[in-house]
Protein backbone atom coordinates (compact mmCIF):
# COMPACT_ATOMS: atom_id res chain seq x y z
CA UNK A 1 0.00 0.00 0.00
CA UNK A 2 1.61 3.47 -0.50
CA UNK A 3 0.54 6.63 0.99
CA UNK A 4 1.06 9.84 0.02
CA UNK A 5 2.61 12.02 3.02
CA UNK A 6 0.44 14.66 4.22
CA UNK A 7 1.26 18.03 4.51
CA UNK A 8 2.84 19.60 7.83
CA UNK A 9 1.34 22.78 9.02
CA UNK A 10 3.47 25.79 9.74
CA UNK A 11 2.55 25.86 13.59
CA UNK A 12 0.72 28.80 15.12
CA UNK A 13 1.64 28.35 18.91
CA UNK A 14 -0.48 31.61 19.20
CA UNK A 15 -3.53 29.24 19.43
CA UNK A 16 -3.06 28.06 22.83
CA UNK A 17 -4.26 30.83 24.26
CA UNK A 18 -7.78 29.52 23.14
CA UNK A 19 -7.59 26.25 24.69
CA UNK A 20 -10.25 26.06 27.26
CA UNK A 21 -11.93 29.20 29.67
CA UNK A 22 -15.22 27.92 28.80
CA UNK A 23 -18.73 29.43 30.73
CA UNK A 24 -20.44 27.50 33.41
CA UNK A 25 -24.32 27.87 32.74
CA UNK A 26 -27.31 27.49 35.46
CA UNK A 27 -29.76 24.71 33.62
CA UNK A 28 -33.39 25.04 35.39
CA UNK A 29 -35.26 23.62 31.62
CA UNK A 30 -37.67 20.71 32.62
CA UNK A 31 -35.62 17.49 31.73
CA UNK A 32 -38.51 16.00 31.44
CA UNK A 33 -39.98 17.56 34.33
CA UNK A 34 -38.91 20.31 37.22
CA UNK A 35 -35.74 20.33 38.79
CA UNK A 36 -34.01 22.32 41.33
CA UNK A 37 -30.90 23.27 38.53
CA UNK A 38 -27.78 22.44 37.58
CA UNK A 39 -24.54 23.67 36.67
CA UNK A 40 -23.48 22.67 32.97
CA UNK A 41 -19.78 23.70 31.68
CA UNK A 42 -20.30 24.50 27.93
CA UNK A 43 -17.27 22.82 26.43
CA UNK A 44 -18.55 23.19 22.68
CA UNK A 45 -17.52 26.89 23.05
CA UNK A 46 -13.95 26.45 23.50
CA UNK A 47 -11.96 26.41 19.86
CA UNK A 48 -11.15 22.65 19.45
CA UNK A 49 -14.66 21.19 21.62
CA UNK A 50 -13.45 19.47 25.00
CA UNK A 51 -11.25 17.29 23.40
CA UNK A 52 -8.94 19.97 22.53
CA UNK A 53 -7.42 19.85 25.48
CA UNK A 54 -6.54 16.40 25.58
CA UNK A 55 -5.41 16.36 22.18
CA UNK A 56 -2.59 19.38 23.10
CA UNK A 57 -1.72 17.34 25.65
CA UNK A 58 -1.09 14.03 24.61
CA UNK A 59 0.96 15.72 21.53
CA UNK A 60 3.17 18.02 23.99
CA UNK A 61 3.63 14.34 25.75
CA UNK A 62 4.73 12.43 23.09
CA UNK A 63 7.11 15.34 22.22
CA UNK A 64 8.45 15.45 25.37
CA UNK A 65 9.57 11.44 25.69
CA UNK A 66 10.38 11.97 22.27
CA UNK A 67 8.08 9.83 20.63
CA UNK A 68 6.60 12.43 18.29
CA UNK A 69 9.29 13.98 15.97
CA UNK A 70 8.44 17.54 14.97
CA UNK A 71 6.34 18.04 11.91
CA UNK A 72 6.17 13.91 12.03
CA UNK A 73 1.97 13.11 11.34
CA UNK A 74 -0.82 11.91 13.92
CA UNK A 75 -2.84 9.47 13.11
CA UNK A 76 -6.17 8.63 15.00
CA UNK A 77 -9.22 7.15 14.89
CA UNK A 78 -12.12 9.18 15.64
CA UNK A 79 -16.25 9.09 15.49
CA UNK A 80 -15.55 13.10 15.91
CA UNK A 81 -15.01 14.99 18.50
CA UNK A 82 -11.17 14.11 19.56
CA UNK A 83 -10.74 14.72 15.65
CA UNK A 84 -11.66 18.29 16.04
CA UNK A 85 -9.43 18.28 19.25
CA UNK A 86 -6.81 17.19 17.24
CA UNK A 87 -6.93 19.39 14.36
CA UNK A 88 -6.58 22.29 16.65
CA UNK A 89 -3.67 20.63 18.74
CA UNK A 90 -1.89 19.64 15.01
CA UNK A 91 -2.60 23.31 13.81
CA UNK A 92 -1.25 24.69 16.98
CA UNK A 93 1.79 22.56 17.26
CA UNK A 94 2.70 21.71 13.77
CA UNK A 95 1.97 18.77 12.83
CA UNK A 96 -0.22 16.96 9.73
CA UNK A 97 -3.22 14.90 11.20
CA UNK A 98 -5.01 11.56 9.19
CA UNK A 99 -7.94 10.49 11.29
CA UNK A 100 -10.32 7.70 10.62
CA UNK A 101 -13.85 7.99 10.18
CA UNK A 102 -16.36 5.63 9.43
CA UNK A 103 -19.30 5.81 7.49
CA UNK A 104 -21.30 6.84 10.25
CA UNK A 105 -19.16 10.12 10.53
CA UNK A 106 -21.66 13.05 9.47
CA UNK A 107 -21.21 14.89 6.82
CA UNK A 108 -20.78 18.21 8.69
CA UNK A 109 -18.30 16.89 10.90
CA UNK A 110 -16.12 15.70 7.34
CA UNK A 111 -16.52 18.80 5.59
CA UNK A 112 -15.22 20.71 8.96
CA UNK A 113 -12.52 18.40 9.44
CA UNK A 114 -11.44 18.64 6.01
CA UNK A 115 -12.15 22.63 6.29
CA UNK A 116 -9.32 22.64 9.41
CA UNK A 117 -6.88 20.90 7.22
CA UNK A 118 -7.16 17.37 8.21
CA UNK A 119 -6.76 14.24 5.73
CA UNK A 120 -10.00 12.03 6.50
CA UNK A 121 -9.94 7.96 5.57
CA UNK A 122 -13.28 6.62 5.54
CA UNK A 123 -14.05 2.99 6.40
CA UNK A 124 -17.78 1.66 4.94
CA UNK A 125 -18.16 -1.24 6.76
CA UNK A 126 -18.02 -2.69 10.45
CA UNK A 127 -15.59 -5.45 11.89
CA UNK A 128 -17.45 -8.35 12.70
CA UNK A 129 -16.23 -8.19 15.91
CA UNK A 130 -15.68 -4.99 17.14
CA UNK A 131 -17.73 -3.22 14.97
CA UNK A 132 -16.75 0.02 13.46
CA UNK A 133 -14.31 1.02 16.09
CA UNK A 134 -13.01 -2.31 15.35
CA UNK A 135 -12.68 -1.67 11.85
CA UNK A 136 -11.35 2.23 11.89
CA UNK A 137 -8.23 0.61 14.08
CA UNK A 138 -7.20 -1.79 11.44
CA UNK A 139 -7.29 1.48 8.86
CA UNK A 140 -5.21 3.21 11.69
CA UNK A 141 -2.55 0.38 11.73
CA UNK A 142 -1.99 0.27 7.72
CA UNK A 143 -1.69 3.67 8.19
CA UNK A 144 0.97 3.90 10.32
CA UNK A 145 2.89 1.23 8.99
CA UNK A 146 2.56 2.95 5.81
CA UNK A 147 3.64 7.03 7.36
CA UNK A 148 6.96 7.40 8.04
CA UNK A 149 7.66 8.64 11.82
CA UNK A 150 3.20 8.47 12.38
CA UNK A 151 1.98 8.52 16.07
CA UNK A 152 -0.52 7.12 17.21
CA UNK A 153 -2.17 8.98 20.69
CA UNK A 154 -4.44 5.84 21.45
CA UNK A 155 -6.45 8.25 23.04
CA UNK A 156 -8.53 5.23 25.16
CA UNK A 157 -4.95 3.84 26.61
CA UNK A 158 -3.04 7.25 26.71
CA UNK A 159 -2.79 8.81 30.28
CA UNK A 160 -1.47 12.23 28.80
CA UNK A 161 -5.51 12.02 27.80
CA UNK A 162 -6.52 12.06 31.80
CA UNK A 163 -3.75 14.85 32.25
CA UNK A 164 -5.41 17.38 29.91
CA UNK A 165 -8.28 18.17 31.84
CA UNK A 166 -6.32 19.50 34.73
CA UNK A 167 -7.60 22.72 33.12
CA UNK A 168 -10.81 22.04 33.23
CA UNK A 169 -10.61 20.51 37.02
CA UNK A 170 -9.43 23.72 37.96
CA UNK A 171 -11.70 26.02 35.45
CA UNK A 172 -15.00 24.33 37.67
CA UNK A 173 -13.04 25.05 41.28
CA UNK A 174 -12.67 28.79 40.11
CA UNK A 175 -16.33 28.80 39.14
CA UNK A 176 -18.03 27.04 41.65
CA UNK A 177 -18.00 27.98 45.77
CA UNK A 178 -19.16 24.42 46.65
CA UNK A 179 -19.97 20.80 44.23
CA UNK A 180 -21.59 18.06 45.76
CA UNK A 181 -22.48 15.48 42.29
CA UNK A 182 -20.45 15.70 39.62
CA UNK A 183 -22.21 14.12 36.66
CA UNK A 184 -19.88 12.38 33.28
CA UNK A 185 -20.31 10.66 29.96
CA UNK A 186 -17.66 8.21 29.60
CA UNK A 187 -16.18 7.31 26.25
CA UNK A 188 -12.33 7.06 26.70
CA UNK A 189 -12.54 7.69 30.19
CA UNK A 190 -10.10 10.80 29.87
CA UNK A 191 -12.16 13.39 31.31
CA UNK A 192 -13.95 11.83 33.96
CA UNK A 193 -11.08 10.85 35.45
CA UNK A 194 -8.72 13.81 34.67
CA UNK A 195 -11.00 15.90 36.84
CA UNK A 196 -12.17 13.78 39.45
CA UNK A 197 -9.36 13.97 41.57
CA UNK A 198 -8.89 17.10 42.04
CA UNK A 199 -11.97 18.28 42.20
CA UNK A 200 -12.27 15.71 45.58
CA UNK A 201 -9.34 17.52 46.96
CA UNK A 202 -11.25 20.75 47.02
CA UNK A 203 -14.33 19.28 48.09
CA UNK A 204 -13.48 15.23 49.26
CA UNK A 205 -17.02 13.88 49.56
CA UNK A 206 -17.69 14.73 45.77
CA UNK A 207 -19.71 11.87 44.40
CA UNK A 208 -19.26 10.92 40.52
CA UNK A 209 -22.07 9.59 38.34
CA UNK A 210 -20.97 7.83 35.14
CA UNK A 211 -23.02 8.23 32.15
CA UNK A 212 -22.59 5.52 29.38
CA UNK A 213 -24.78 4.41 26.41
CA UNK A 214 -27.19 1.24 25.96
CA UNK A 215 -25.13 -1.26 23.66
CA UNK A 216 -21.04 0.21 25.32
CA UNK A 217 -19.44 -2.45 27.19
CA UNK A 218 -17.65 -0.05 29.48
CA UNK A 219 -18.97 -0.79 32.90
CA UNK A 220 -20.15 -4.38 32.13
CA UNK A 221 -22.97 -4.74 29.25
CA UNK A 222 -23.26 -6.26 26.46
CA UNK A 223 -21.57 -5.36 23.20
CA UNK A 224 -24.56 -3.97 20.91
CA UNK A 225 -25.16 -1.93 17.87
CA UNK A 226 -25.32 1.97 19.18
CA UNK A 227 -26.76 4.36 17.69
CA UNK A 228 -25.36 7.21 19.68
CA UNK A 229 -22.29 8.53 18.98
CA UNK A 230 -19.08 10.09 21.41
CA UNK A 231 -19.87 8.04 24.89
CA UNK A 232 -19.35 4.69 24.86
CA UNK A 233 -17.31 2.21 23.41
CA UNK A 234 -17.10 -1.44 22.04
CA UNK A 235 -13.64 -2.01 23.65
CA UNK A 236 -12.40 -1.32 27.41
CA UNK A 237 -10.67 1.64 27.99
CA UNK A 238 -7.35 1.74 30.30
CA UNK A 239 -7.97 5.88 31.26
CA UNK A 240 -11.90 4.61 32.55
CA UNK A 241 -11.59 5.55 36.54
CA UNK A 242 -13.60 2.87 37.89
CA UNK A 243 -12.93 2.85 41.47
CA UNK A 244 -13.78 7.04 41.23
CA UNK A 245 -17.46 6.11 40.51
CA UNK A 246 -20.30 6.41 42.85
CA UNK A 247 -22.73 4.86 40.20
CA UNK A 248 -23.36 4.66 36.32
CA UNK A 249 -26.30 5.12 34.40
CA UNK A 250 -26.70 3.73 30.65
CA UNK A 251 -28.80 6.50 28.73
CA UNK A 252 -30.85 5.63 25.48
CA UNK A 253 -31.24 7.45 22.40
CA UNK A 254 -34.75 8.71 22.95
CA UNK A 255 -33.84 10.12 26.40
CA UNK A 256 -30.82 11.85 24.68
CA UNK A 257 -32.87 13.37 21.86
CA UNK A 258 -35.96 14.30 24.10
CA UNK A 259 -33.37 16.16 26.54
CA UNK A 260 -31.31 17.91 23.76
CA UNK A 261 -34.26 19.11 22.30
CA UNK A 262 -35.85 20.24 25.89
CA UNK A 263 -32.67 22.30 26.08
CA UNK A 264 -32.40 23.87 22.94
CA UNK A 265 -36.47 25.01 23.99
CA UNK A 266 -35.81 26.12 27.57
CA UNK A 267 -32.27 26.96 28.40
CA UNK A 268 -30.89 27.82 24.85
CA UNK A 269 -27.58 25.99 25.26
CA UNK A 270 -27.90 22.42 24.15
CA UNK A 271 -25.88 19.44 22.33
CA UNK A 272 -25.56 16.08 20.89
CA UNK A 273 -25.68 12.70 22.18
CA UNK A 274 -23.90 12.55 25.29
CA UNK A 275 -25.03 16.72 25.97
CA UNK A 276 -28.54 14.78 26.03
CA UNK A 277 -27.21 11.67 28.28
CA UNK A 278 -25.74 13.86 30.98
CA UNK A 279 -27.80 16.80 31.04
CA UNK A 280 -30.86 13.84 31.33
CA UNK A 281 -29.09 12.52 34.63
CA UNK A 282 -27.67 15.81 36.02
CA UNK A 283 -31.16 16.95 36.55
CA UNK A 284 -32.50 13.57 37.83
CA UNK A 285 -29.68 13.94 40.69
CA UNK A 286 -30.76 17.78 41.12
CA UNK A 287 -34.18 16.10 42.21
CA UNK A 288 -33.48 13.18 43.96
CA UNK A 289 -30.64 15.26 46.45
CA UNK A 290 -32.50 18.48 47.33
CA UNK A 291 -29.73 21.26 48.28
CA UNK A 292 -27.20 19.36 46.78
CA UNK A 293 -25.16 21.45 43.83
CA UNK A 294 -24.90 19.35 41.22
CA UNK A 295 -22.69 19.99 37.45
CA UNK A 296 -21.83 18.02 34.51
CA UNK A 297 -20.44 18.94 31.17
CA UNK A 298 -21.83 19.40 28.00
CA UNK A 299 -18.75 17.71 26.00
CA UNK A 300 -19.69 19.99 22.82
CA UNK A 301 -22.95 21.73 20.91
CA UNK A 302 -25.33 21.16 18.76
CA UNK A 303 -24.05 21.86 15.11
CA UNK A 304 -22.81 18.47 14.24
CA UNK A 305 -26.02 16.59 15.41
CA UNK A 306 -28.40 19.15 12.63
CA UNK A 307 -29.13 15.87 10.72
CA UNK A 308 -29.63 13.13 13.65
CA UNK A 309 -30.73 14.45 17.00
CA UNK A 310 -32.68 17.53 15.79
CA UNK A 311 -33.87 16.36 12.45
CA UNK A 312 -37.41 15.20 12.93
CA UNK A 313 -36.94 12.31 9.63
CA UNK A 314 -33.65 10.65 11.18
CA UNK A 315 -35.46 10.38 14.46
CA UNK A 316 -38.92 9.16 13.26
CA UNK A 317 -36.62 6.40 10.87
CA UNK A 318 -35.18 5.53 14.31
CA UNK A 319 -38.01 5.50 16.49
CA UNK A 320 -37.23 7.99 18.58
CA UNK A 321 -40.33 9.27 19.78
CA UNK A 322 -39.84 12.16 22.95
CA UNK A 323 -43.25 10.04 24.48
CA UNK A 324 -41.51 6.85 24.83
CA UNK A 325 -38.49 8.39 26.89
CA UNK A 326 -38.08 7.34 30.36
CA UNK A 327 -38.62 9.93 32.96
CA UNK A 328 -36.25 7.79 35.62
CA UNK A 329 -34.07 5.42 35.76
CA UNK A 330 -34.38 1.87 35.94
CA UNK A 331 -32.37 0.13 39.41
CA UNK A 332 -30.28 -2.94 38.97
CA UNK A 333 -27.80 -4.12 41.39
CA UNK A 334 -25.01 -5.57 39.29
CA UNK A 335 -24.26 -4.09 36.01
CA UNK A 336 -24.92 -7.97 34.58
CA UNK A 337 -27.77 -8.08 36.16
CA UNK A 338 -29.79 -7.29 33.31
CA UNK A 339 -29.24 -5.69 30.00
CA UNK A 340 -30.05 -1.82 29.57
CA UNK A 341 -31.94 -0.82 26.61
CA UNK A 342 -33.02 2.51 27.97
CA UNK A 343 -32.11 4.49 31.14
CA UNK A 344 -30.84 2.14 34.03
CA UNK A 345 -29.36 2.98 36.88
CA UNK A 346 -26.54 0.80 38.79
CA UNK A 347 -24.72 1.74 41.92
CA UNK A 348 -22.28 -1.02 41.93
CA UNK A 349 -19.71 -0.59 39.92
CA UNK A 350 -17.10 -2.70 38.92
CA UNK A 351 -14.25 -3.20 36.27
CA UNK A 352 -15.16 -5.89 33.68
CA UNK A 353 -11.98 -7.22 33.09
CA UNK A 354 -11.25 -7.55 36.91
CA UNK A 355 -14.31 -9.09 37.99
CA UNK A 356 -14.10 -12.55 39.66
CA UNK A 357 -14.19 -15.26 36.26
CA UNK A 358 -14.36 -12.57 33.31
CA UNK A 359 -11.93 -13.31 30.25
CA UNK A 360 -10.66 -10.44 28.58
CA UNK A 361 -13.09 -9.97 25.95
CA UNK A 362 -11.59 -9.64 22.23
CA UNK A 363 -11.51 -6.27 20.95
CA UNK A 364 -10.32 -4.78 24.36
CA UNK A 365 -6.57 -4.63 23.22
CA UNK A 366 -6.80 -2.06 20.47
CA UNK A 367 -3.68 -3.38 18.67
CA UNK A 368 -5.39 -7.33 19.06
CA UNK A 369 -6.12 -8.61 15.78
CA UNK A 370 -9.61 -8.88 14.53
CA UNK A 371 -10.45 -12.81 14.21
Amino acid sequence: MTTTAPVRPAGRGELLALLGRTPLARITADLPGPHPGFWAKLEGLAAGGMKARAAVSMLLGARERGELRPGAPVVESTSGTLGLGLAFAGQALGHPVVLVGDRELEPFMRQLLRSHGVRLEIVDRPAARGGWQAARLTRLRELLAALPGAYWPDQYNNPDNTAGYASLAAELAAQLDHLDVLVCSVGTGGHSAGIIGPLRRHWPALRLIGVDATGSTIFGQPARTRLMRGLGSSIHPRNVAYDAFDEVHWVGPAEAVDTCRRLARGSFVSGGWSTGAVARVAAWAARVHPGAVVATVFPDGPHRYLSTVYDDDFTTAHGLDPATAATRPVEIPHPRAAEATGWVRCTRVTDPLKAPGAARPAGTDPLEENP
